[in-house]
């Protein structure tokens, strides 16, 4: 079995070979960069299977390296920040992050979150699910990481589409936020249910008025659903 390949993108270079120390230990293949620039041409020829992103860095902050990354590929990033701020995680799950620890973070904690991001990553990559789900000017492409409205592909963080992916394929049926957790994110996500209503919320702005077929409905005091009016 390969090795799981580590970017870590931090300015500070003593948490730069702290996680280098820890996770090679762990068994992971690991490249630090110490600013956004670094990490951005790292990440191309390196292709990591995740990434650890500082958010405050010189030059390039992470949020910027979180877009160039996402402009090429789906694969996970977990941002480090310094602030426990719901701005910092609003923006960052909008721009496509997978997860966020707050500094100074346990290295057990980090740990087992890079885990649950690659298991769930790796579910996904390796689903059965190369079907294409369609509804009326809607196409979903879990394979391929791609959204099509009135066939024309929409560009969307990856978090997005398989939460969009994950209720288009179970139509007209209502999952709890804490299932769609579960079911999307993983049961060891560590973040809260809110993360799901920013989800929705962007989701929404994306599918405003693309059909009167179907809908992606609040169900008060439950969750959500994506409803196919018959």
């Amino acid at each position: 079995m390969s090795q799981s390949k580590l970017l870590v993108v931090d300015d500070d270079p003593n948490i730069c070979e702290l996680l280098r120390l820890y996770f090679e230990k762990e068994g992971y293949q690991v490249k630090t960069a110490s600013d956004g620039f670094e990490g951005v041409s790292i990440f191309k020829n390196f292709d990591p299977d995740l990434v650890l992103l500082d958010i405050m860095m010189p030059r390039k902050d992470g949020w910027q390296v979180c877009r160039e990354i996402r402009e090429v590929s789906a694969k996970p990033i977990i941002m480090i920040t310094a602030k426990n701020e719901t701005f910092d995680k609003v923006l960052g799950l909008e721009l496509g992050a997978d997860d966020f620890i707050v500094k100074p973070f346990d290295m057990k904690e980090l740990s087992a979150r890079v885990k649950a991001v690659l298991r769930r990553y790796n579910a996904y990559s390796k689903t059965e699910d190369d079907e294409v789900v369609c509804f009326d000017q809607i196409e979903i492409s879990l394979q391929k990481y791609e959204l099509k409205l009135r066939g024309k592909a929409i560009d969307v963080p990856p978090k997005e589409l398989e939460l969009l992916y994950f209720l288009a394929r179970n139509c007209n049926r209502v999952f709890t936020r804490d299932q769609l957790l579960d079911k999307v994110w993983g049961y060891d996500y560590l973040g809260d249910s809110r993360t799901i209503d920013v989800h929705v919320k962007r989701l929404r702005e994306k599918l405003d008025g693309v059909s009167d077929k179907w809908a992606l409905k609040t169900v008060w005091g439950v969750g959500y659903k994506f409803e196919v009016f018959s």
